[in-house]
């Protein structure tokens, strides 16, 4: 766990906590930071994105996707026009897209007859599209990927940066996923409401799923309200909160610089 680290290159900044209603707290989204800059961020929600400018001033240069809700993808739109228009980041901008999401990511964001009134561009142009199955390369760190329990099965899915941090999109519980995918002490955000529903974890869940070690580990988010997450935290918990940044170990085989 990132505990006990007065300085650390890596830092992770919660852009939004709440699920899809919880308007207050923004859609979950996060950006993972080396030395205070964005390094990758996670998912494209509109919420989350305004909060990214918000904190750096600009649109992201390299993003993965957990899943294709529209809490998760609604900034798309947003982010190719950002991107179309400026040349510097015109076919830069890296999506790092699990293989079985392109799909659901063409019918919900992608497939609109013109991306621009004007036509003549398709809407991927504005991007560097990188499909990815149980890892990718980002900057010559590894990450990997695992399917996790959100709906329809192979439709969303986590990240992992090896010794660093977890982050385990919308699911239900994963207690098999997590032994393997969280075996190196990671810090692990894990999607926590107060009362779970199939496709999401309650505290109830996670409290019968996995070992208090396991749970002393994770950092809560995608609850319903502030008054949700006070409940979580008198239960015990770690709970995230919108603009939130915490420290990360270093990712296992990067030399601090």
């Amino acid at each position: 766990m990132a505990t006990g680290l007065l300085m650390s290159a890596w830092t992770l900044r919660l852009l939004g906590v709440g699920n899809a209603s919880a308007v207050e707290l923004g859609s979950a989204m996060a950006t993972i930071e080396r030395d205070g800059a964005p390094w990758l961020t996670i998912d494209c929600g509109g919420e989350g994105l305004t909060a990214y400018h918000k904190a750096y001033g600009d649109s992201p240069m390299a993003l993965f996707m957990t899943h294709a809700h529209l809490d998760h993808i609604a900034g798309f739109e947003r982010l190719f026009v950002n991107s179309w228009f400026d040349e510097a980041r015109r076919g830069e901008v890296r999506l790092y897209v699990p293989v079985g999401l392109m799909p659901l990511l063409q019918q919900r964001v992608a497939s609109y007859p013109n991306a621009l009134a004007e036509g003549g561009v398709n809407f991927w142009d504005a991007f560097r599209i990188i499909p990815v199955g149980d890892h990718f390369w980002h900057d010559g760190i590894r990450l990997e990927v695992f399917p996790v329990r959100h709906h329809w099965p192979d439709t969303a899915f986590g990240l992992r940066l090896h010794g660093s941090l977890v982050w385990t999109g919308d699911t239900r519980p994963i207690p098999e996923m997590l032994a393997k995918h969280a075996d190196a002490d990671e810090l692990i955000a894990h999607d926590c409401a107060l009362r779970g529903n199939p496709s999401h974890s309650g505290i109830d869940d996670l409290e019968r799923e996995y070992p208090d070690v396991l749970l002393q580990r994770c950092l809560l988010y995608h609850y319903e309200s502030i008054a949700d997450g006070e409940a979580l935290r008198a239960r015990g918990w770690r709970v995230g909160m919108p603009g939130e940044v915490v420290a990360l170990r270093t990712p296992l085989g990067v030399v601090p610089e």
